[in-house]
């Protein structure tokens, strides 16, 4: 019975996983697989609910769909409401102009060298900082192709090697604002502040490095070959918007100045939360914007875009990390995680292996649907059974899964990021891919590698 079911698991995940390539809704097509894993599992299992008796509706079988309650109940009063609140404060910092006034700032010192791989370089490094704040890929990407495009163009640097290097900004999620680290580390019970600290930096510093030595040779590589057709558009001048005053720029740095002071790393006695944070910041803007304007009205109008911005962010990223649970809920319901567990170490196989198979199959997905969250969301509430199981830690495993679903979404021709940065320089996915798969691919083995090693 046991062995009939993981068959079956597997075959519905293929299904799954075909209807996703596809281009069906992540969304729709994770939660109908989940919840036919779950009903297969009750008829299979006498007397088994998938609910706790305490949790439970009475009947197995309408548990099935209280798992869904369940599920998004827990999403709303925890990593939901975190990724929400983040995405409210993005869009919030980006009406008020504070997000652009961020980027012209730090750009400022990079239009001053004039050698233009250093100042692709810069730009990376760059761009890898500003996704802590901005942590919205293809939304940072517009930003950095509106504002620096032109200042990379001047000092000699192609459209597309600066497209490839925008692409590769967002490829390493990381910080408390990060939607994929907050799951990660509200999964493995840290705070995202001590999981960014202890674990995402001592894996993301090294895999930078790589990706930015590389991008300075591919880069040069491709620019002597001149291979590109480049086409007009009018995609660069979207998406901006006026920036506020340059002071601004420290609200976006602020939530996460704020985490770390009030966090274990630095005090024992007051935790500041996630949410707490944002809100505490969106109020401090908007008593600035108050004042900025002289107008209440006009003020309290653009504060209301926090709310629209959670609204938004709950269709988009929670809405797929509630399926996503439902369908892991349903693998393991199933016994196939349990099976995979039992299977490796009657094989030999440890934590090493396992850490392998499940950071490609994350990179597989993300690179076959371009959602990066929901193929990390899809095997992330997983990690700590597999990982007791194996007497590994936790983070360990994690980890390098979150880091994957960045770097592959970064040569994926369906990924949002990939199509935005595509045509706002006038290339083919094609083509900008072909400029990001050696960076990506070394930082994948550098991360690896980092991830086995240092954590």
């Amino acid at each position: 019975m046991n062995i009939a079911l993981a068959l079956f698991a597997l075959a519905v995940t293929i299904g799954a996983g075909y209807f996703l390539v596809k281009g069906h809704k992540p969304v729709i097509i994770l939660l109908l697989a989940g919840f036919i894993l779950i009903a297969v599992s009750t008829a299979a299992k006498a007397g088994y609910g998938v609910l706790d008796e305490e949790d439970s509706t009475g009947s197995r079988w309408l548990d099935i769909i209280g798992i869904f309650e369940q599920v998004a109940g827990s999403q709303l009063t925890g990593v939901g409401l975190i990724i929400m609140a983040a995405g409210g404060f993005s869009a919030y910092m980006n009406k008020i102009g504070a997000s652009q006034a961020l980027v012209e700032v730090l750009a400022a010192p990079i239009s001053k060298f004039k050698h233009p791989y250093i100042t692709l370089i810069l730009t990376y490094f760059l761009g890898v900082v500003l996704f802590m704040f901005i942590p919205s890929a293809a939304g940072l990407a517009i930003l950095l192709l509106v504002l620096l495009l032109p200042v990379l163009k001047a000092v000699g640097v192609s459209p597309a090697a600066a497209g490839a290097v925008i692409v590769s900004a967002s490829a390493l999620p990381m910080g408390p604002a990060s939607g994929t680290s907050v799951l990660a580390a509200r999964t493995i019970d840290l705070s995202p502040v001590v999981y960014f600290v202890q674990y995402q930096l001592i894996v993301a510093i090294p895999t930078a490095i790589a990706i930015a030595i590389t991008h300075y040779f591919v880069q040069q590589h491709y620019d002597k070959r001149d291979l590109e057709d480049y086409k007009e558009t009018d995609t660069l001048g979207d998406g901006s918007g006026e920036a506020g005053p340059k002071w601004y720029g420290i609200f976006l740095a602020l939530p996460i100045i704020l985490l770390v002071i009030f966090s274990p790393l630095v005090n024992d006695s007051i935790e500041l939360t996630t949410v707490g944070a944002f809100v505490i910041v969106w109020l401090i803007a908007l008593l600035c914007e108050i004042i900025r304007h002289r107008s209440f009205s006009t003020a309290t109008e653009q504060a209301t875009s926090f709310f629209t911005g959670m609204g938004k962010m709950f269709g988009g990223i929670v809405a797929l990390i509630i399926a996503a649970q439902i369908f892991a809920t349903g693998l393991t319901a199933t016994g196939a995680i349990s099976m995979l567990i039992d299977g490796g170490q009657q094989l030999g196989a440890g934590a090493i292996v396992i850490t392998l198979l499940f950071t490609l199959i994350v990179g597989l997905v993300t690179f076959l649907t371009g959602s990066g969250v929901g193929a990390f969301s899809s095997f992330a509430s997983l990690v700590p059974d597999v990982s007791r199981g194996l007497g590994a830690s936790a983070a360990a495993v994690i980890t390098p899964m979150e880091f994957a679903s960045g770097l592959f979404r970064a040569v994926s021709p369906v990924s949002g990021v990939i199509i935005s940065v595509a045509g706002g320089v006038g290339i083919s996915t094609t083509e900008l891919i072909r400029r990001t798969l050696l960076p990506m691919g070394v930082g994948f083995v550098v991360m690896i590698v980092s991830s086995l090693v240092l954590l």
